[in-house]
């Protein structure tokens, strides 16, 4: 038999010159298909369940567009936008991923969960390429959401004392599910005693923690001194901290809480100057929140509705200027999150449940929108047009089918920085996964 042990060894090298230039099996993507419904290719990115992207507002990409950060049960990884391969980066126990660098391919990672009320905790940086990993900041307590354009300087907020948003503490998850990031659960019954519909036992835990009046400072962490510096304080709830991708002085903040009771959108420079209110009520039971920055940083859009769950707007104000852009959304078309692409020609939207503000009939689908103006009549302009909210329309497009997902996990879409292709988290398969879905329709 020993001439098989010579073609053996043979064919195992010959295999071996082969090796070094065939596709590795992991940079294919875990799944992939063409929407049944919408037309669109659909990749499972993920490998194990409960792999999920970063928050819509928080920097999940290296500078060059090429990879992503995301949370998997392992740790933290990175995920190639070109062929959906995830590698391993950061596997040490507590690790929570905070966002990337806009200048350098840093990302950034915090040594314990979020607590905004928790003692001191690490802020680490892991280099993307090499694995590298060292200490950043000390933060004295509280929690860090963002970090500035030139990663000079973290942002956070802390509360001093936490207030649960459920009364025992916790957010229960239904016994045998996955306890993932971004999988809320807010439960709760009204005065006779029956279960309440999500939008509104939501807004019982947010009422409560609103009353409860607790001291609360947004503050900067110097990544060169280590100092920290109090932005602004309030016993209002501060919230939803978010530094401008361009201007790295520019804050965006929120007040928190039912959004009918509270002035929720509010701009800050870092140093304390210039803070101001972005949209003021003009009706009873109006609401305005899920603001973000465009990709320019020039915009803040945000969900709009004039009153509550009745007629619905995308919206969004100039930061330099105060003008002001209204686009009208569909009741099925209204979206937990909207997102904008990277050139500002798209925006997404990551649709809503029956049991959402919107209570749409038929709302779980991923969409695309695509804006236009609505020019003056024979181009007459009103003496103060300049001065008026400009009105538009919106193209909608679905994108995927989410009539089997569990919208306590919400999407949260994010364009990829070529505008290609939007990354979601979903669970409509059974177990939680990060999907991408492409922006043109598949061919044929």
């Amino acid at each position: 038999m020993a001439w098989f042990g010579r073609i053996a060894r043979g064919m195992a090298a010959f295999l071996a010159l082969l090796a070094p230039t065939l596709p590795a099996a992991a940079a294919d993507p875990a799944a992939q298909w063409i929407d049944k419904t919408t037309g669109h290719r659909v990749v499972r990115v993920s490998r194990e369940a409960g792999t999920v992207s970063l928050y819509f507002t928080q920097n999940g990409f290296l500078p060059q567009g090429d990879r992503m950060a995301v949370t998997t049960p392992q740790g933290i990884a990175l995920v190639d936008l070109k062929t959906w391969e995830v590698r391993p980066l950061v596997t040490r126990p507590g690790a929570v991923l905070l966002f990337t660098g806009r200048k350098s391919r840093t990302v950034y990672f915090a040594s314990r969960g979020r607590d905004d009320a928790g003692g001191p905790f690490d802020v680490f940086a892991a280099d993307a390429d090499s694995g590298a990993v060292r200490r950043v900041a000390t933060v004295p307590g509280g929690w860090v959401a963002s970090i500035n354009a030139d990663e000079t300087l973290l942002l956070g907020q802390v509360a001093r004392p936490s207030v649960p948003l459920r009364p025992d503490g916790t957010l229960a998850r239904a016994e045998g599910e996955v306890n993932t990031p971004g999988m809320n659960d807010y439960r709760a019954t009204g005065p006779d005693g029956k279960p309440l519909p999500y939008a509104e036992a939501k807004e019982l835990h947010l009422n409560r923690r609103l009353d409860a009046k607790v001291p609360m400072e947004i503050f900067t962490i110097d990544l060169r001194t280590g100092a920290r510096r109090v932005v602004t304080a309030s016993t209002d709830w501060l919230n939803h901290v978010q530094f401008s991708p361009t201007d790295p002085q520019q804050i965006l903040y929120c007040h928190e809480g039912p959004w009918h009771r509270v002035d929720r959108l509010w701009a800050i420079r870092a140093d304390g100057t210039d803070k101001r209110r972005l949209h003021t009520r003009t009706m009873n039971m109006e609401i305005a929140g899920h603001e973000f920055f465009s990709a320019d940083g020039k915009w803040v859009w945000y969900d709009l509705q004039t009153p509550r769950g009745e007629v619905f707007w995308l919206a969004g104000v100039e930061l330099a200027t105060g003008k002001r852009r209204w686009y009208p959304v569909e009741r099925n078309l209204w979206s937990v999150h909207y997102n904008q692409s990277p050139d500002g020609n798209r925006f997404s939207g990551d649709g809503g449940d029956a049991e959402m503000v919107a209570h749409a009939p038929d709302g779980k689908y991923l969409y695309l929108f695509t804006p236009r103006a609505l020019p003056d009549v024979a181009g007459i302009h009103a003496d103060n047009a300049a001065t008026l909210i400009a009105p538009g329309t919106l193209t909608a497009e679905k994108l995927v089918d989410m009539r089997g997902q569990d919208y306590r996990l919400e999407p949260n879409m994010i364009f990829t920085p070529d505008g290609k292709w939007i990354l979601f988290r979903g669970n409509f398969e059974g177990a939680p996964h990060l999907y991408a879905v492409e922006v043109a329709k598949a061919a044929g």
